[in-house]
């Protein structure tokens, strides 16, 4: 996960001297002024895993305990634009919402079981952005620094909470749409300490979350500098790739036991493959359908002595619509869904139960794309799938699987004619 990111922000840092030499011209669209101070006001959707062991029970660890939900955020930042348009900011952000794990063991474990929740509530973030503009209007970005988040655990024997610091990664898209107002697109991952809880079960969380931001910015407007206009037709027929990441939860339950699980996390990076086609109708609605096939590497692993369990989904399919709004004449925001299709598998070692399945299920998401030149898009896209269950026989009990997904993916496409 951290390689990918790092990746990126090689890729932005290494291409914006050159797209400025080829870029930045002496007539042309003028460039927005990302140069100044900033607050916004936005939110989003989170997953959370917690890698969790113990050495009370055995050795039993869990890579990892998943679950998910909203957040709503503020923020407030500074951004500088240097002479050959590379952009250097800092960002801090505080966040509310109700990312949780959820569990009831039934009578699985002890008298009377365990019924609570861990919940991510509250925390904040202090980052720095390096970015360039893809297109007059559209500052593409990544960002770093440190990360603190509130944990709090509620159940029928135990009430806890604690503190931890971390690191953050993450990677964006901002576009205007006015004068002082812009909105800000966002993938985040969140890597937090090692915590022992009650001195019994240590947790190390990783959060991945997708945001929006809508902010006003107290310098906006145009700058000095110009770039030539991308002069971009939306209809045709387009291939492309792209690279992400995300976060498996799968929720569980064992009705014999009246246990259930929301659920197994399971994080990984993807690669995919696309093609499609488009319309751009006159008033500027843009509908098409997108055919997608990727790989990812999702899984989760568990352990009780030395025995292991592992978990994975691994190549799918997607067949999706999508209709979107063009602004500014270069950038398309729209909304993707359709049906999805997944492969999944359990494993052990040693070899005493595996088991395999394909799984349907629909996909919703939002993404932006930006032209970079008459034939070239770049975009950022957010989806989260819902699989249907699946119902198979683990240790001798009849268990219920639904897994869902959330992921997000940096791409390019060309268009062929």
């Amino acid at each position: 996960m951290k390689q990918l990111l790092l990746s990126s922000l090689a890729f932005v840092a290494l291409s914006a001297p050159a797209l400025s030499a080829d870029s930045l011209v002496a007539t042309g669209e003028s460039i927005y002024d990302w140069s100044g101070f900033h607050v916004g006001i936005g939110g989003g959707r989170g997953a959370v895993i917690h890698d969790a062991s113990t050495a009370q029970l055995g050795g039993v660890s869990l890579d990892g305990i998943g679950g998910d939900g909203i957040f709503g955020e503020i923020s407030a930042g500074y951004d500088h634009v240097f002479s050959n348009g590379v952009v250097l900011g800092a960002i801090v952000s505080g966040r509310w919402g109700n990312v949780k794990s959820t569990a009831n063991t039934g009578t699985a474990l002890l008298v009377g079981g365990f019924v609570g929740d861990v919940e991510a509530t509250y925390g904040f973030d202090a980052v720095a952005r390096l970015g360039y503009s893809i297109t007059p209007k559209t500052l593409a970005f990544v960002l770093g620094g440190y990360s603190w988040q509130r944990f709090e655990l509620s159940s029928n024997l135990l009430n806890t909470n604690w503190n931890e610091g971390g690191y953050v990664l993450g990677i964006g898209m901002e576009t205007a749409f006015r004068d002082n107002w812009t909105l800000r697109s966002e993938y985040r991952y969140a890597n937090y300490s090692s915590e022992n809880v009650a001195g019994l079960v240590t947790t190390d969380p990783s959060i991945h979350t997708f945001r929006t931001t809508l902010n006003y910015r107290l310098n906006g407007g145009n700058s000095g500098r110009t770039m030539a206009p991308v002069n971009y037709n939306w209809t045709g027929l387009k291939v492309g790739a792209a690279i992400g990441a995300g976060a498996a939860v799968t929720d569980i339950s064992v009705p014999v036991i009246g246990a259930t699980a929301d659920g197994l996390g399971s994080e990984g990076v993807l690669g995919e493959i696309n093609v499609g086609y488009d319309h751009e109708f006159g008033n500027g609605i843009v509908a098409g359908a997108v055919l997608a096939a990727r790989y990812t590497s999702l899984e989760s692993t568990g352990a009780i002595g030395a025995g292991t369990a592992k978990f994975e989904a691994d190549y799918g399919f997607d067949a999706l619509l999508r209709v979107g709004k063009v602004f500014n004449n270069s950038t398309l925001a729209y909304v993707i869904g359709g049906y999805s299709w997944q492969h999944f598998e359990i494993s052990t070692s040693p070899s005493v139960f595996a088991y395999d399945w394909s799984a349907s299920g629909y996909t919703i998401g939002t993404g932006g794309e930006h032209a970079i030149s008459d034939r070239m898009t770049a975009y950022a896209e957010y989806r989260f799938t819902q699989y249907e269950d699946e119902t198979t026989t683990i240790a001798g009990a009849a268990t219920t699987i639904e897994p869902h997904t959330h992921t997000f993916r940096l791409g390019m496409k060309y268009k062929l004619y």
